[in-house]
């Protein structure tokens, strides 16, 4: 994505700050933002055509920054648990420190805007993807075929989206809300890995147990 300056970065950061839990990004008033980013109101259509295209480009500066700092975590990972561990801190202190932004996108999922909910979709959907090839090409966890990987990085971005305002609004859960993603993700692999097994295989160690 291109990196926005001027005019664009300022109606885009004026958004954010003009979220709250009561109020969507659909909601918001082209005087009002423009006020709220120091320019004509004019100066919006210069940007943008319409609403859902600001939308667009406002859900993608908040996904950036999050993937690009996910990626090299997990590039740097030496093993899948480490690879989960730090990748579910870093998301989540990051949602805790984006909060507005958060709060965007788990509205924006199943909001009035088709344009917003599909551009959503596909985000999460990229963001599977990448989580899927970083752990191919890292080896993360071998004997897990590339398919049951992507399954489960699919299942894993919408499991913590899913928690994502949970995390944001009870502070005090916040530790056992890390801990259960990082459950779910490793549980996820270790499953696929047993399924993996030769079925004599799986027998042999049942019987034992």
């Amino acid at each position: 994505m291109s990196v926005m300056t001027g005019g664009k970065l300022k109606l885009v950061q004026a958004a954010l700050r003009l979220i709250t839990e009561s109020r969507s990004l659909t909601s918001l008033g082209l005087r009002e933002l423009a006020r709220e980013a120091g320019l004509n109101p004019n100066t919006f259509y210069r940007h943008f055509r319409n609403l859902d295209e600001f939308g667009l480009q406002v859900l993608g500066y908040i996904a950036e920054e999050m993937k690009t700092g996910v990626r090299e975590l997990r590039r740097m990972a030496e093993s899948s648990d480490q690879a989960s561990r730090e990748t579910v801190a870093f998301v989540y202190h990051y949602f805790l420190n984006n909060a507005a932004a958060t709060t965007v996108a788990v509205r924006e999922l199943h909001g009035p805007s088709p344009v917003l909910r599909r551009a959503l979709e596909n985000q999460l959907d990229a963001s599977a993807r990448e989580m899927a090839e970083d752990i191919i090409e890292r080896r993360l966890v071998p004997g897990v075929d590339d398919a049951t990987v992507h399954e489960i990085s699919h299942m894993t971005i919408r499991y913590i989206l899913f928690r994502a305002m949970d995390y944001i609004e009870k502070p005090d859960q916040r530790d056992r809300i890390q801990l259960e993603t990082e459950h779910f993700i490793n549980r996820q692999f270790r499953g696929a890995l047993v399924e993996s097994l030769p079925p004599e295989t799986i027998a042999r160690w049942a019987s034992k147990n």
